[in-house]
Formats: structure tokens, sequence, C-alpha cells
């Protein structure tokens, strides 16, 4: 049987080998993958020879508590976890204060500050060496849990922990010695003596090495992704009420207690309760939330509907077919599950590097303090041997991975990235393939009229006031997209009386005396169509549109071609990508021609369409299984599980928040640029890495032999603690030059950008399809910039991108988290209309440009 445990104290790729080292090599076990990042570990063992008592303790008593994973203990832990995440930030503030008051009272006076009076003078060198002994053993108790784990791993196999518990407690137990040695000089009379052996003090160092691997250990567990949120959200989509048939009436009961069988109520506005099929009436359901499709779809008798889908427009009665565990969504949930639990954290240079590094040094140092007592130098012995513990220490070491990983998120935030985990960043640079949603991700997710046709000897502005008037009583997604159209052109309405909606073709009125009828071919088959009107179907078609065309009593009129729009940077972040070796492969659950269409205007390499949720974690997994590092780019919820699945998930930022939650990297108001953005600072922090761990070991490969007396030179333990801190200072200066990261990448990807919108206008502007319009030349796209103030998170620039998506007139939103801005394509764009939605949003407008 398989079983899942929760896994508490990993925190290095070290750790998860241990466990996975300890369930393993049980008998009846056969498998054991553990999840670093969920904290959790998925078993396969014979029941009949061994049970979950015994792998929990097995795995408790390499020192790693483990218990059996249950919803109920989940939902209980949580809010321990979150006061638990703080943990890190202030055993650091706690563990830097302690440090920076012993480094001014150890090396305050040497740098020329003032010495508190207390410690001053000679006679008062104990009670400085007392001081420094009581602070050092303050931070040594905050960080105790580091010194316990370190020890224990020496035992068991060594970490990251381990490195810093035998560095701080070689400078510790050099600080002890220097103490007894100063007090028999005070008790034989040696004042001077005494004052001299406080230069062997290292209290301060103890205090700095914890106060180093402290901060790293913040900034590690600040961007460890919480894939439990994703799930979280994932529930709280199933409706909570259902309107169901009892005693001939309906009535609302929790969704909970639904029936298989039971007879539900679809009302306009409300959320499908569970799985089943339509008995009776017609809605059109939005159904962005399971598919990513933005347009509702019509779902008459004999229809599927699926639970927490919304109802747009309509009315009908369903039958439950599926529910609770059975449901759409409830499938989904489990797919997030599975792919959390069953992806592997990816593995650190510097934990593979301390696993040899630490008994390598241990066995230097014994060796060094044998030759040096065989000599007959005791003094030398001790000295040395303590050097090299003290030199070798794993600040370096330890700094190398953190501190390029907090310099690279730092930069990844300032360009609109944010990268929640150490393992995503490192990573993405070794990405091969991406994997892109088109709607919301290529596309904008929001159809928009692309092109028009008007038949010869037709009064223009009298047929769009007709139209019009017509579809803004209607619902459907496309009659919007006529009407922000009319909108942005000025487009004045016309009385129309006798509306009437026709279910699956269109709308008809009349207006001005006159019948009117708007809709598809196959409502207006009766209706002459010219050849000209035909052929612009046809190509309406072959570009990935859907045609709608008005027509009279007898001749079809006009004819609107609609389409999703490409975001304005598709087309140039994709170039990117392929400049970077990058594949770039669409996958979506439109038809194969709309599909095509934009694909041919984005430039992807390969093309997957009519794909379903679980599909599209199916073709994550098999590019995985390919040899392939994939990146997954979404934004709905059916993306959430392929989010995960995959190497590294990329979400943009004005997505669903399951698919934030779900994703390693948040495009914050971001288009498809961040996705190249985040792969080459992903590349440029792998490079600063491995400079550090190269400085870090070549540091180590001088300066051991030079502290063990190699060279000749006798190296003081405080000139060893010296020589460790530079060590430190470069590779942390090192790491702050990504800082100045993709500047000119920037600079590139902006007149690259700025080339596209020049020759290729309908693409740079987000149009979906090629201009149709054989009357009248395509009306110039113009872009606005507003700055705006209150944006504080990839939510709230979210819900900018969106306010915005709903002005007539605008085709593309690119926000701006960093910069504060907004910048706005479309046609025919009304600042005041702008300013609105925003101010609306509860944002504030401070310009428009």
């Amino acid at each position: 049987m398989k079983q899942t445990f929760d896994v508490k104290g990993m925190t290095c790729a070290a750790c998860q080998a241990h466990v996975e080292k300890a369930a393993g090599k049980l008998d009846g076990v056969k498998s054991a993958q553990v999840s670093l990042m969920l904290g959790r570990m998925e078993v396969e063992y014979d029941e009949n020879a061994i049970d979950a008592a015994k792998i929990c303790d097995a795995v408790t008593r390499e020192g790693y508590p483990a218990s059996v994973h249950g919803q109920t203990q989940q939902v209980a832990a949580q809010p321990q976890a979150e006061k638990a995440s703080n943990a890190p930030l202030v055993r650091l503030i706690a563990t830097a204060a302690l440090s920076i008051l012993l480094f001014y009272i150890a090396m305050g006076p040497m740098l020329g500050l003032p010495q508190i009076p207390i410690f001053a003078g000679d006679e008062n060198v104990m009670v400085l060496a007392l001081a420094e002994a009581a602070l050092s053993l303050a931070a040594i108790s905050i960080n105790f849990s580091v010194f316990k784990k370190g020890y224990v791993r020496l035992i068991h196999g060594p970490s990251m922990e381990t490195l810093i518990t035998l560095g701080a407690t070689a400078a510790v137990a050099s600080s002890v010695v220097a103490m007894f040695r100063m007090g028999y000089a005070l008790g034989h009379g040696m004042l001077e003596h005494a004052a001299m052996l406080k230069m062997g003090l290292y209290f301060e160092s103890t205090a700095m090495i914890l106060m180093f691997y402290d901060l790293g250990r913040y900034f590690e567990s600040r961007a460890r992704r919480r894939t439990s949120g994703a799930i979280a959200r994932l529930v709280a989509l199933t409706p909570k009420t259902a309107r169901v048939l009892r005693g001939g009436e309906f009535v609302e009961i929790p969704a909970a207690e639904v029936k298989v069988g039971d007879i539900l109520e679809l009302k306009s506005g409300a959320s499908v309760p569970v799985d089943g099929e339509v008995i009776e009436g017609a809605v059109y359901v939005d159904e962005s939330m399971l598919t990513g499709e933005s347009m509702p779809v019509e779902r008459g008798v004999g229809g599927r509907v699926s639970g927490a889908t919304l109802v747009s427009s309509g009315y009908a009665k369903m039958r439950a077919e599926r529910i609770g565990d059975d449901t759409a969504l409830a499938q989904i949930i489990h797919l997030v599950e599975e792919a959390a639990s069953s992806k592997a954290p990816v593995s650190r240079l510097a934990d593979r590097v301390c696993a040899v590094f630490v008994p390598a040094v241990l066995a230097i140092a014994v060796v060094t303090a044998i030759v040096w007592l065989l000599i007959g130098d005791t003094s030398r012995a001790f000295s040395s041997a303590v050097s090299v513990l003290v030199i070798s220490c794993p600040c370096a070491l330890g700094l190398a991975t953190p501190t390029a990983i907090m310099a690279g998120t730092g930069r990844g935030a300032e360009l609109g990235e944010l990268i929640k985990s150490a393992p995503a960043l490192e990573k993405l640079h070794s990405v091969s393939t991406v994997l892109l949603d088109k709607t919301g991700t290529i596309t904008t997710g929001r159809p928009n009229v692309t092109g028009v046709l008007f038949e010869e000897g037709t009064n223009e502005a009298e047929l769009r006031s007709v139209l019009y008037s017509v579809e803004r009583h209607s619902e459907h997604p496309l009659a919007q997209a006529i009407c922000r159209d009319a909108e942005a052109r000025g487009v004045t309405t016309t009385e129309i009386t006798d509306f009437s909606q026709i279910e699956g073709g269109g709308v008809a009125a009349k207006a001005n005396g006159k019948a009117y009828r708007a809709g598809n071919a196959r409502l207006l088959s009766d209706a002459a169509f010219s050849e000209s009107m035909k052929d612009f179907g046809r190509r309406a078609a072959e570009n990935g549109c859907t045609p709608i065309y008005l027509a009279d009593e007898a001749h079809v009129l006009a004819g609107f071609a609609i389409a999703d729009a490409i975001k304005p940077d598709a087309k140039a972040a994709i170039d990117r990508l392929h400049e970077m070796h990058v594949s770039c492969v669409m996958l979506t659950g439109d038809n194969e021609k709309t599909a095509n269409a934009i694909a041919a205007q984005c430039g992807v390499d390969r093309v997957i369409a009519g794909v379903l949720p679980a599909d599209k974690q199916r073709h994550v997994r098999e590019a995985m299984e390919g040899g392939r590092v994939v990146a997954m780019v979404g934004d709905g919820i059916n993306d959430a599980p392929a989010l995960t699945q995959a190497d590294v998930g990329i979400a943009i930022g004005a997505g669903t928040d399951v698919a934030i939650e779900s994703a390693d990297v948040v495009l914050t108001g971001k288009g498809l640029s961040g996705v190249a953005d985040a792969v080459a600072l992903s590349r440029r922090t792998i490079k600063i890495i491995r400079e550090n761990l190269f400085w870090a070991l070549f540091y180590n490969a001088i300066g051991i032999p030079l502290a063990a007396g190699v060279f000749g030179v006798k190296l003081p333990p405080m000139f060893a603690a010296a020589a460790m801190s530079v060590s430190s200072v470069f590779v942390v200066s090192n790491a702050l030059r990504l800082r100045f990261a993709l500047r000119d990448e920037h600079e590139k990807k902006a007149a690259k950008l700025k080339t596209y919108d020049g020759e290729n206008g309908a693409s740079a502007a987000g149009n979906a399809a090629a201009p149709m319009d054989q009357k009248n030349k395509e009306e110039t796209t113009m872009t606005k910039t507003m700055t705006i103030e209150g944006m504080m998170c990839m939510h709230c620039s979210g819900r900018v991108q969106k306010a915005l998506e709903g002005v007539a007139g605008v085709t593309g939103v690119v926000v701006d988290l960093d910069k504060k801005t907004a910048t706005v394509t479309g046609n025919a764009l009304d600042d005041a209309a702008l300013r609105a939605a925003v101010t609306d949003a509860g944002y504030e407008v401070k310009a428009i440009d």
C-alpha cells in the first residue's frame, strides 16, 4: 500500500536523502519519496511485513519527527506552522543583535571606537572575557537546535548544520582555553600576559558564524513554496450550497448533502454545485476555472456541466452524476497534491561538497595536531589544529548559495518576477523546454473584434449603430466584444423593438421599422451571402476567428471577425527564449485551426491543441520523461496541476490565485517577457553560485595548509578567523553583482519590442487575426502609460489589470508592479474611462502619458 507521512526538521537536500534512506532500508518498504518543499514522504510498503508506526519510528530516530499524514491534522497544524514561520526571522534578529554587541566589545578598540568603561584596562580583562562568553552562550542557546542537529548529523551523515556546528565549536573551544590560561596568568600576578591572552578570544566569531547561518536559513525559509496554500484555494472553490428538488420545490441545501440522481436548479450567476447532465433548458457556462478558456460554452439538454463552473446566463435543470471526490474539481485537487508530493527538489552543490568537506577538515585538524605533537611543540599543535578548523569555517561555503539566491530573488522582484523558492531559481537555468498555456498567457483571455467587412452600398454608421443596439442586450462574450468595439469608436445607439435571443445562434430585433438578425452563419443560413462575405468568413476561420454577421430579412450586410488577442510582448518574448536555446510549446483547449493561427503569429515551435486539464499535466510529465527540463507557464486553475508537476511552474500574475500559489515563479503584472527574464536571471545566478563555491574551496585549499603550518608560517587562530571573514565578505560582494543583472538585456528587449510595434502593429497591439477590414483602413493603435499609487503586491497588480481590461477599446494591459505603472494598448482610449476603472478598483492614478 501507499501512505503519506508528515516529516519535520528537513532543511536541505542532505536531510531529504537521510529521510529517504532511513525509510527505504526497512524490510517491507518498496520505495520512499520525500518532498522537501511539502515536508512529506510517500512510502509504498507491504502492510503484512511492516506498519506505519515502525516507519515513523525509524525516521524519527534519525532526528526528523514523522507522523502519518491526515487532513484533519494538517488543517489543525496550519496556524502553528504559520506561527513557526516567523521563528527564523526572530532567531536571526536576536543572533544579529548579540553579534553586533560582541563585535563592538571585542573589536571596537582596535577600530578606534570608544571602549565601554567596565571593560577598559588590563585589570578588567577577565570581566571582558566573561562578558563575551555570556553573550556567546546566549547566541548558542538561541541556536541550540543547530548544534543538536549538527552533532546528530555528524553521527548519521554530515549536513550544512554539521559544518556550522564544528566551526562555532572550534571558536568556542579556543576561547575557553584562552580564558583558562588568562585566569592562570591573573592568579600568578602576570597581568600583562593575561591582557595579551585576550587576543585568543574568538567568542565574536561564534556569534558571527551563527548569524550568517541564520541569515541564509531565513531567506531560504521565506522563499519556500507553500503548495498547501494552492490546495486550500482549490478546496475553497467547491460550491457551498445547491438548489435541489425536494417535495416538488427547489430548496437550498449544503452542497455536501447532494446525492447522485438529485435534480438541481441552475440560475444565471450561480455556481454549478456538482458534475452532471442538463435535462431541461439551456445555459451558458463559464468553464475558465477548469478549462482556462475565456468564452462561456452553451450547455443544452444532454450537455455535461462540471462543479465549480459559473452559469453566465440562461436557466436549466440538471441531474447530479458525480459528487464529492468524484467531481472534476476534486480530481484537479488530487492531481495538485500528487504532483507536489512526487516532485523531487533540486540537489544543492554545497550539500554535496559538505559530505566530503567535513570529514576531510576533521582529518586534517587531527593530523596537524599529531604532527606538531610528534615534533614536540604542544602549544603549536593545539593552535594549528584550532586554526585549521577556524579558517575552514563553512561561512564562505555556507553563504555561497544563499547569498546568491537572496541577491537573485531580490533582483527578480525588481524585474517583476517573484521567485518563490531557491530550488526553482536553481532549476530555471537548465530549462530547455517551456510549455505555454494559450489563454491568458500568450493571449489576453478577452475576445476582441479583429476585422470587419461591410457590403458595398451599405451605411456603415447606421449598421454599427443597429448592431450595437441589438448586441448590448445580450450577455454573450462575443456580443460584449462587439459592444466594446462600438464604444471605443463612439457609436451611438438606436431604438429597437421586438428583441429576442435565439438559442445557440444569436439575437434578433427591429430597428427603424426594419427587422435585423445578428449571429453565426447557421442562424443566417436563409440569408444571401455575397462572395466577398463568404471569403471573409473563410479567412476569419483560417485565422482562428469567430465570424459574426448582421443581416436584414434577405441579405447579409456586414461581418465581424472576433478572436482572442495576443499579448503585446508575446512574440518578442518567445524570440528571446529561442535565442537562449529554449524551445516553446503551446498547450490549449482550443481547436487546431485557432491554435495554429495564434502559433503562426507568436512563433512557438509546436502546438498541442484540444488539451484537457489532466492532459496538460500529462504532457508536462511526458516532456520531463523525455529528458528535458520543463517549465510550465499558465494562469488558470486548470493549469495548477501542470504548474506543480513541472520542474518549474511559472504563473502570470494577473491569473488566478490558485495558479499563483501553485507556481514556483510568479510574473507580477508582466507578460511572457518575464519568462525569458527569469531564465536569464537564473543562469546568471547559477554562474555566481559556482564562482562563490570555487572561491570557497580555493580559499580552503590555500588557507588550510597555511593554518596547518605546511608553509612554515605560524597562523594564529585570530588571523585564521580574519581570513575566514574576508572569504565571507568576498562571497557576499560577488553575489551582490546580481543587483545589476539583465540591465543590458532589458534595454535590448525594449528596443526589440519597439521594433515589433513598428513593423507588425497588429501583433504588437494584440490582434489575434490578420486585418480583414476590406472597406476601411485599420485604425491606429495607441499606447498609454499610467502611473498608479497603492499597488503593493501581485494581487494588486492583477486587480488593476482586470479593471483596465474591462475598459472599452483596451486590447492589451501590462502592469509593472515595481515601477507602479500600467501600459495600456488599444483603440480610441479615453483617459477618463481609464482613470475611473483604476479608481473604482481602489487605486490612485497619478498621471497618464
